[in-house]
């Protein structure tokens, strides 16, 4: 197959969700792993859409294992399945917190780590990370979250200079205030606690993501900041 493929994890709505569609529409094929699967794509031939529990160790090989039976090759991985759970750390709600963490670090490491292999050893590949601005600098309320990112941050930085003398690439997009459902629970919406007028959508996002994927081989982009006008940080 001449045409490319990714894996994208968190589909079911927000930056996830607008990367598959966007990729589609680029004429890659995908397959996408989306906690809620009705109604949220139309169909094609471009896409296998499927919902394995992101909290299953065994769910990264088995993407791998489905797209390479699929399509026989991946070239794209994007990284994206994660919740956000907010609060002073006494009042943090503890187990809501651990799950956070399992989904954004201990699923990342692991569908990194069964996908680093199978780029490794067809010499070719990209893994894109969408962190967030808080993997770089933490404020109130937020320690839980930004030590996610912070540690995504840590694993891209150090996957960077392994790979740096090969063909496999690693991403770490860092967007700010992004319009998703995220947020949609919270009592005072992060447009308003920082003083935002219009938050990035996720569309933006996919257009970096696609971006950055199309570059020639020889160009690394190991960081990608991408903030909304009046997002100071």
């Amino acid at each position: 197959m001449n045409k490319k493929v990714a894996v994208v994890t968190g589909a079911s709505s927000g930056i996830g969700n607008a990367v598959c569609k966007t990729l589609i529409g680029e004429d890659y094929y995908v397959l996408a792993n989306a906690r809620t699967i009705a109604s949220i794509f139309d169909e094609s031939d471009h896409l296998i859409l499927n919902n394995l529990d992101m909290l299953n160790p065994q769910t990264s090989e088995c993407l791998l294992e489905e797209v390479l039976d699929k399509w026989n090759k991946c070239d794209v991985l994007c990284v994206n399945a994660g919740i956000i759970e907010s609060n002073t750390i006494e009042d943090i709600n503890i187990d809501k917190m651990c799950t956070m963490i399992r989904l954004k670090v201990e699923m990342s490491f692991r569908l990194i780590y069964t996908f680093l292999k199978y780029f490794k050893k067809v010499g070719k590949g990209h893994i894109v990370i969408i962190s967030s601005v808080m993997g770089t600098k933490t404020r109130e309320n937020s320690g839980a979250y930004a030590g996610c990112n912070y540690a995504l941050e840590a694993l891209a930085e150090s996957l960077r200079m392994e790979l740096c003398d090969t063909d496999v690439k690693i991403t770490c997009i860092e967007p700010g205030l992004v319009d998703t459902g995220l947020h949609r629970d919270w009592a005072v919406k992060p447009k308003e606690l920082l003083g935002i007028s219009t938050a990035l959508q996720p569309k933006d996002i996919a257009e970096a993501v696609l971006d950055i994927i199309n570059k020639p081989d020889h160009i690394r982009i190991p960081k990608y900041m991408i903030l909304p006008k009046g997002h100071k940080i």
